[in-house]
């Protein structure tokens, strides 16, 4: 059931709201019951809070955080892609290869100098070499190609502010 504040403002978070999203932020494994301490609700107020706050679109999913040395990758890189031509069928082929390579975690599309900005994670500097020379720079539509070596990641991806 929704409350008469947010049926009136479906993006206006109250309280309340806000201290769940940021609880879930930070483990997104809590059940009602740890919710209903956190919030100080009963946890089927909290569970129907939550289950509001879903469907809302707010929480997009619930994921595992993997610890990338664990699992062998030891290269984080940034690369900025330039493109010689924009056109829509260069985007979409481009687009394409990155879902396809699972070493790029991350892609956007900027202003600026570069058309892309890709987050990679390989297992070495042979890897990361690979798919610059073997993946990316061969694709039609890439002019150059920039890469960024992370030396320390001092602050990981944190949870967005509410």
């Amino acid at each position: 059931m929704i409350d008469a504040y947010n049926a009136q403002n479906p993006h206006q978070l109250d309280e309340t709201d806000k201290r769940l999203l940021d609880a879930l932020q930070t483990n997104s494994q809590m059940t009602a019951q740890d919710l209903s301490r956190t919030l100080n609700l009963s946890a089927s107020q909290a569970g129907r809070r939550r289950q509001r706050l879903e469907n809302a679109g707010y929480i997009k999913s619930y994921v595992a955080r993997l610890n990338p040395q664990t699992l062998g990758l030891t290269v984080q890189a940034f690369v900025q892609v330039q493109m010689q031509a924009h056109t829509p069928d260069g985007a979409r082929s481009f687009a394409r290869l990155v879902q396809a390579n699972p070493e790029i975690i991350s892609a956007w599309t900027l202003t600026g100098e570069a058309d892309y900005l890709l987050q990679v994670w390989c297992a070495d500097l042979s890897a990361l070499n690979r798919l610059i020379h073997d993946v990316l720079l061969p694709h039609e539509t890439v002019a150059r190609v920039q890469s960024q070596i992370v030396m320390n990641q001092l602050k990981s991806d944190a949870p967005y502010p509410i």
